[in-house]
């Protein structure tokens, strides 16, 4: 405050200069954010939902020739089914007899023929007694018609474990053979075989003692070399058989044999028949729900099933038919199977068309395809099977972006699963052949990702899983791949409203490079650069350390206002164009044009930088960056875009608070003080009492508090502290004040009433708000410096004044005690170190200049 002439002199003050000592509590620190310098906070870049879902976003770089189709046919043909076949442990050589796997009518599946019985009668009767239990007439029926395929045709070369098998069990004694054709007969164009097997745990226990041991044996791999002539049984209990097998494991592996055995035929072949034979969809999707079950209870998912390629061949076939839930149902059993090579690669297009139709989320709810999709992830080789895992991945992130779903990746550690192959695929350097398809498989891992760090416990995971290290190795290895960064980027857009995730981020000083060296090389893609706009307003939000690092880059203040630069030509160029078009006359879009929002957030930045006092003073000085905000405040009014107007004007008041050699603001202050004149005559309250907030720090200069004086600009400052808001009251006080420093403009707060209006604001705001109350002290105390008379210089408020400041100055009335403690020892800190000294002053200068005080009634706060 300027010197008064009377012994109580203080030296004049900015408005916004707190007397309180250096050592500072947060309390303070908060509160004087409040009228000093202020971070600024906006919306997260807006993402607009994909119409239908795509392999890869209608705003992809990538040209549509250049990567994986999003639209494919997919038919039974698309199989393989060469690269079905089991796995087994022992392979043997065929056995003489070749017999053909059961078909369905019209050969659609390979054939069952009766093999030529054994030339030898004896051979026949020795297994007859343990044949005749194990194919016992039984009321379970036949397992599968079919027609008979000439052995020429549709032959399929099996295992010979599987041959031997099946040559077994269909030699028959003339009982067996009569048996069956009188159940079912058949002729030369259609031949039925019928199997029918019920075996006891008893008759299985007597089968293995008797002479069938033999046989089971034979089942289990006993291979021609075997059976040569001149070879006999004490040949088996030779050295070298003996260190093949024991005891014990033959007897296992005969068991598991036998029992498989009687499990396919008693439980899947039965089921095949049904697929078979299905009449409507319903009815094959039940059976299809039938068969997995049952191919789980006998435990027969996998590779080591023997008849695995039979049934993969059957589940094939019925890919043709055109049903999304049939198809679902298909996909699960195939993907259990552990198929690989092109069937996998199928399997999983399969899987992604399904996906694909956001309809078809509910029955992929309840039908646990995430579960096989997942282990696809799990146990795939990334390099040789990099196109099924892109199929697989794109069918995931279709599925994220369902909120059920979404949840059950999270509930079975998807999140970690996702992070350990964005490991691999970061270890594969950019000279490998495999590194420019493992980039189309990164996008949909990164788009999942974008999807998941929604959710809290996701978010959780990625901070403590160390996601923030490889998402930056994938930023750095993929700077060209735009998709890749722009994915990448809105995962961290999305952490990055996170304290700590920001936390986390900020420690990695290389961030700020990475950020810089995207934006420059690519600075028109508005969808990139807006986010890592946002994601620095983040940072420097908050953080002071981030708000230096990210200043002393080199080229960082060069890149920001080149950004600037870029997108205001464009916002310049957008609003000629929707004036042209007779835009003048129509309502303004309510939403941000996207030149609009990059400005937003590119100013939002800036003015979290100017918080840091060295960074700040530096921006200050920085004349483009000033000629850039004023320029804002120019062209744009605050009804075409209210937020870039009013962070503009934000910005301008925190680089006005340093006052540096060659200030822009000092320079600019004219043409600014023109252009806050505008926004404060607009209707927008949040613009009036940001322009009110500059004018607090520019009033200081004289030529503002001319200008202010000359366009009558006090008035409105008076009449805003009817405001009865406390922001707005304490701005406005913060320009009369300052304009009370000099003592020739003083007398305006008499002619507008402004003395009454200062006592209703101590009044109302007063115990509520210490900084305020000190405020319109330090204003009354400037205005009355060259008092002689209380009555003259206070008038008819005179007696009301000094009741309130004997009121407030008593401790024990002017702090509430009940609040909490925190708050109460804030407000009692305010209360003597801002407000006690000065309105002490003030109170002993009206009482020295009264001859009597008036005897009233203090009505308590």
């Amino acid at each position: 405050m300027q010197a008064s002439k009377n012994k109580n002199t203080e030296k004049a003050e900015p408005f916004y200069r707190l007397s309180v000592p250096k050592q500072k509590t947060s309390s303070e620190i908060i509160n004087e954010a409040r009228n000093v310098l202020r971070t600024l906070r906006t919306r997260r870049p807006f993402t607009p939902a994909e119409d239908q879902r795509k392999l890869f976003g209608s705003g992809s770089s990538r040209a549509p020739q250049n990567r994986p189709p999003s639209v494919f046919s997919l038919h039974a043909s698309s199989f393989d089914l060469a690269e079905s076949r089991p796995v087994s442990g022992v392979r043997l050589n065929p056995l003489d007899h070749k017999p053909i796997l059961v078909t369905f009518a019209k050969d659609e599946y390979s054939s069952i023929s009766f093999p030529k019985p054994p030339a030898d009668a004896a051979e026949v009767r020795k297994v007859s007694s343990a044949r005749a239990r194990l194919f016992r007439r039984t009321s379970h029926g036949s397992f599968l018609s079919a027609k008979m395929a000439p052995h020429h045709q549709n032959e399929e070369k099996l295992d010979s474990e599987e041959t031997a098998m099946m040559s077994n069990l269909c030699r028959s004694n003339d009982n067996c053979l009569a048996e069956q054709r009188s159940y079912t007969p058949f002729n030369d164009e259609s031949r039925q075989l019928i199997c029918n097997e019920h075996i006891s745990s008893l008759e299985r226990g007597d089968f293995l003692k008797g002479t069938a041991g033999n046989f089971l044996f034979q089942l289990r791999g006993e291979s021609d070399q075997m059976k040569k002539p001149g070879t006999s049984s004490s040949w088996r209990r030779s050295t070298g058989w003996k260190t093949r097998l024991t005891g014990l494991e033959i007897e296992t592996r005969m068991n598991e044999s036998e029992e498989e055995e009687i499990f396919w035929h008693i439980k899947i072949l039965p089921i095949l028949h049904e697929l078979e034979k299905g009449d409507n969809i319903e009815n094959l999707c039940l059976a299809c729900t039938k068969l997995y079950q049952a191919l789980n209870e006998g435990n027969m998912l996998g590779k080591r099933f023997k008849r695995r390629r039979v049934l993969l061949k059957t589940l094939y076939k019925l890919v043709d038919i055109d049903s999304d839930p049939l198809c679902l149902k298909l996909a699960k059993i195939i993907l259990a199977m552990k198929v690989d090579g092109k069937n996998l690669l199928s399997v999983c297009k399969l899987a992604y068309k399904i996906c694909r139709n956001e309809k078809n989320d509910y029955i992929i709810q309840n039908d646990r395809l995430l579960d096989c999709l997942l282990e696809v992830l799990r146990t795939e080789d990334l390099q040789k099977t990099n196109e099924a895992l892109l199929y697989c991945m794109g069918a995931i992130k279709f599925m994220s972006g369902n909120a059920v779903l979404l949840n059950e990746m999270v509930n079975k550690g998807a999140v970690e699963m996702f992070l350990q192959l964005m490991k691999q695929i970061n270890n594969i350097k950019e000279n490998d052949t495999h590194f420019s398809n493992l980039g189309h498989l990164l996008v949909q891992l990164t788009a999942t990702l974008r999807n998941l760090a929604d959710l809290p416990p996701a978010r959780c995971q990625l901070v403590c899983s160390g996601a923030v290290s490889e998402l930056f190795v994938a930023l750095e290895q993929r700077m060209n791949d735009r998709d890749v960064c722009t994915y990448i980027v809105r995962i961290l857009s999305k952490l990055s409203s996170y304290s700590d995730f920001c936390a986390a981020l900020a420690d990695r000083s290389r961030c700020y490079v990475l950020f810089l060296s995207l934006l420059n090389k690519h600075q028109k893609q508005q969808d990139l650069v807006i986010r890592i706009i946002f994601i620095l307003g983040n940072l420097t939000a908050e953080n002071n350390q981030a708000r230096e690092q990210f200043f002393k880059e080199k080229g960082s203040v060069n890149t920001l206002v080149s950004l600037f630069q870029t997108y205001h030509k464009l916002d310049l160029n957008a609003q000629k164009w929707y004036h042209e078009r007779g835009g003048e006359g129509k309502n303004h879009p309510k939403h941000p044009s996207e030149a609009e929002d990059v400005l937003i957030k590119l100013i939002r930045v800036l003015a979290n930088l100017s918080v840091h006092p060295s960074v700040g003073a530096a921006l200050a000085a920085a004349h483009r960056v000033v000629e850039l905000l004023v320029t804002v405040l120019e062209y744009k009014s605050v009804d075409d875009c209210e937020e870039l107007v009013i962070n503009a004007a934000t910005t301008i008041n925190n680089l006005s608070y340093y006052k540096v050699k060659s200030s822009a603001v000092q320079d600019k202050k004219i043409d600014i003080a023109q252009m806050l004149l505008k926004l404060l005559m607009s209707d927008n309250m949040d613009g009036v009492v940001e322009a009110v907030r500059v004018f607090g720090n520019l009033s200081q200069y004289h030529e503002i508090c001319d200008f202010i004086i000359q366009k009558k600009i006090y008035k409105f400052m008076i009449a805003l502290l009817d405001a009865k808001n406390q922001d707005v009251c304490f701005s406005a006080c913060g320009v009369l004040l300052n304009l009370t420093v000099d003592k020739n403009r003083r007398a305006f707060l008499m002619e507008e009433g402004g003395i009454g209006k200062l006592v209703d604001c101590l009044r109302d705001f007063g115990p509520a708000d210490w900084q305020l109350a000190c405020l319109i002290c330090k204003t009354l105390w400037n205005y009355s410096e060259n008092i002689t008379s209380a009555a003259s210089c206070f008038g008819e408020d005179t007696d009301t004044l000094l009741v309130l400041l004997t009121s407030l100055l008593d401790e024990e009335r002017a702090l509430d005690y009940s609040l909490n403690r925190d708050l109460r020892d804030c407000h009692k800190l305010y209360w003597e170190r801002e407000f006690k000294p000065v309105a002490e002053k003030l109170l002993d200068r009206i009482q020295s200049h009264r001859s009597f005080l008036p005897t009233v009634t203090v009505t308590p706060f």
